[in-house]
Order: structure tokens, then C-alpha cells, then sequence
């Protein structure tokens, strides 16, 4: 998992055109250490792996997904074999349901 997360860690910066220098200095570390994670060699602290995913501006799934499936999916993978279920009707319903409890999200969580 070492070796793939660094990859995807190394894709990334990539992506955004940053070099390791770069990069370090916008998480805070030493060009490095950055070497090392990308090369698998270390493993960030939780803290660290935070300001990586937040400076990459990409979710946490993205980096480790091959390791820990990512939530979205398997959430679309329950509701989807939940309503595969349903009568037409039923559907219509869950669908009625689910747009109302979305559209009131904020008044809900308050």
C-alpha cells in the first residue's frame, strides 16, 4: 500500500505541475520526505496525510483507494440494489422521499 499511495501521491502533484520542491513546501515538509512517501519508504502521519489531501485538493479515497473501498460507491451500490427491489411505484416513492429529505438537508443537520 506504501508504494501505491506514494504513487498516487506522486500522480498528483504531477497533475497539478509541481515539482517536489513545490509540493513540500506547500505541506510543510522537506522535498525529502516527500521523495520518501512518494517512493513508499514512509508512511505520513494522519496529520500529514490531512494537509497532503487538502494542498492536492483531491478526497482521501482517491489516495488509498485500492486499500480502503471507496465510501460513495458502496453507498451507490447499497441504494442501487435497494431500489432494484421496488415496483415502479415504489420507486416513485423512494424517489418523492428522497428529494424531500435532500431539499431540507440544512434545516435537518441544524
Amino acid at each position: 500500500m506504501n508504494t501505491l499511495l506514494g504513487q498516487r501521491i506522486r500522480e498528483k502533484r504531477k497533475e497539478k505541475g509541481w515539482t517536489i520542491e513545490q509540493f513540500a513546501e506547500r505541506v510543510d515538509l522537506s522535498a525529502n520526505y516527500v521523495g520518501d512517501l512518494e517512493r513508499g519508504v514512509k508512511i505520513p502521519k494522519l496529520e500529514t496525510f490531512i494537509r497532503i489531501v487538502e494542498v492536492l485538493d483531491v478526497s482521501a479515497d482517491v489516495l488509498i483507494r485500492d486499500s480502503v473501498p471507496s465510501a460513495s460507491h458502496v453507498a451507490d451500490d447499497e441504494l442501487s440494489r435497494k431500489l432494484s427491489q421496488l415496483t415502479p411505484g415504489q420507486k416513485k416513492a423512494a424517489i418523492d422521499i428522497l428529494n424531500a429529505y435532500t431539499d431540507n438537508i440544512p434545516y435537518i443537520t441544524k
